[in-house]
C-alpha cells in the first residue's frame, strides 16, 4: 500500500498548507481529497506536489507492504 503520510509532515516543515495548495497553487480538492484517503493518484500529481514543496517523492509517499504479501 502508498501511503502520502510523509506528505503532510513535509506540507508542515514547508510551511505549506492545504488551504495554501488549493488557492495559492490551484491544486485540485479532488485530488487533495484522494491524498488524505491514501487513494490511487498519478504521477503527474506527485510530480506537482514534489515541484511545490521542492522535495523527493520520498517525502511525499512511502510503500507499506502488505502483511500477506510479507509472509510469503
Amino acid at each position: 500500500m502508498i501511503s502520502f503520510a510523509p506528505l503532510w509532515d513535509t506540507m508542515k516543515r514547508k510551511g505549506i498548507s492545504q488551504y495554501k495548495l488549493l488557492k495559492d497553487y490551484h491544486f485540485s480538492a479532488g485530488q487533495l481529497n484522494r491524498l488524505r484517503r491514501n487513494c490511487n493518484v498519478n504521477t503527474y500529481t506527485l510530480n506537482q506536489l514534489c515541484k511545490i514543496l521542492d522535495c523527493t517523492i520520498e517525502e511525499v509517499a512511502v510503500y507499506l507492504p502488505d502483511n500477506a504479501e510479507s509472509s510469503n
